[in-house]
């Protein structure tokens, strides 16, 4: 598994002006489709990567599930 930061500063920065926006009342927001694309690829990146991460938790957890063993011993209830 690759272990490299991911790029969020399009993320951020979309935040900060949709934020500012709101702060003036502003009805819409533009931006360049530069930025516009940079914020779909990191978005893509992003999504891509947490979906592997949880496909890396499920795949763990099944063989963690698989490898236990859990015994029960019904008795009727005479041990009491």
């Amino acid at each position: 598994m690759q272990n490299k930061l991911l790029n969020t500063i399009p993320i951020q920065t979309f935040i900060k002006n949709v934020s500012s926006a709101d702060s003036s009342n502003a009805k819409e927001i533009r931006i360049p489709i530069k930025d516009a694309k940079n914020l779909a690829f990191t978005l893509g990146i992003l999504m891509s990567k947490l979906n592997s991460d949880l496909q890396e938790v499920i795949n763990k957890t099944q063989t963690e599930t698989n490898t236990e063993t859990i015994q029960i011993s019904m008795d009727g209830g005479s041990g009491w």
